[in-house]
């Protein structure tokens, strides 16, 4: 029932904690709402402390039910699930604790784990996988567009530093402006006025439109390479939690604890 998703049990477990992240995430944004809060405050309070009562209840109830505890704790979704309820009790012993308020939308990220029940576990697994793959790629991209906004800014500095009232005072002034038209922002904050910098700016912005495509291509390949990938199962390790096995897995791919499911 509450690592599963195949069961009706599991369907009603996962569609009401679905519902109960949303209403929490809900109450958290009412809160930072001024006119909200003063009018409804004791109430917000309340709400919270209940949904971080129940969130504490099912983070436990996870570690009492998993064979292997602190493979669960150490995890990626288990961290998520403690940091999602910590900042209520902090706000208790620490001065000023509302501001941990962003942390509690880390709940948003237990979604993705309730969303197994529907099949989103096999396209949010496909997006991670393409970009770690992408990783290598991008990170050369970067490097070189980054050495490019360098030289680009540079030479916006050369050739605007000399006018009065210049608004390139430095270097990394020019830098700055060479990434924000190379990116198309365009922000405005500062200009070019000098023949040469406008025909500088133009080519950085039209090398700008043609570089937005690489990193989309790098990953969007990538994607594709891992939508190949054969299909994967929903059912979660006995031991661990994890999901995502193969469909002829016997055993996880991370603890090795044997797949209850494919006992039966």
């Amino acid at each position: 029932m509450v690592f599963e998703a195949e069961t009706p049990a599991g369907r009603f477990f996962d569609i009401a904690l679905l519902w109960l992240i949303g209403l929490s995430v809900l109450a958290v944004m009412l809160e930072s709402v001024h006119s909200v809060d003063t009018r409804y405050h004791d109430t917000l309070v309340t709400v919270e402390w209940a949904f971080t009562i129940i969130f504490s209840l099912e983070y436990f109830v996870r570690i009492w039910l998993v064979k292997r505890p602190l493979r669960y704790i150490f995890s990626f979704y288990g961290v998520v699930d403690l940091m999602s309820c910590l900042p209520t009790y902090l706000a208790l012993f620490f001065t000023g604790g509302n501001h941990f308020i962003v942390i509690r939308l880390l709940r948003l990220l237990r979604m993705f784990r309730v969303l197994k029940m529907v099949g989103h576990v096999r396209g949010a697994d496909t997006i991670l996988r393409s970009l770690a793959a992408s990783r290598p790629k991008i990170t050369v991209f970067f490097f070189a567009m980054l050495i490019f906004a360098s030289l680009a800014g540079t030479l916006m500095y050369i050739v605007e530093s000399g006018q009065p009232d210049t608004e390139f005072t430095s270097i990394p002034v020019g830098i700055y402006y060479a990434i924000v038209s190379i990116t198309t922002v365009g922000y405005g904050d500062i200009t070019a006025h000098t023949p040469l910098g406008l025909v500088v700016t133009s080519v950085m912005v039209l090398a700008g439109y043609a570089i937005i495509a690489v990193p989309t291509g790098i990953v969007a390949s990538d994607m594709v390479r891992e939508a190949m990938r054969p299909d994967e199962t929903t059912d979660a390790c006995p031991g661990c939690g994890t999901h995502g096995h193969l469909m002829d897995a016997v055993y996880c791919r991370k603890c090795g604890e044997r797949l209850e499911a494919q006992e039966h």
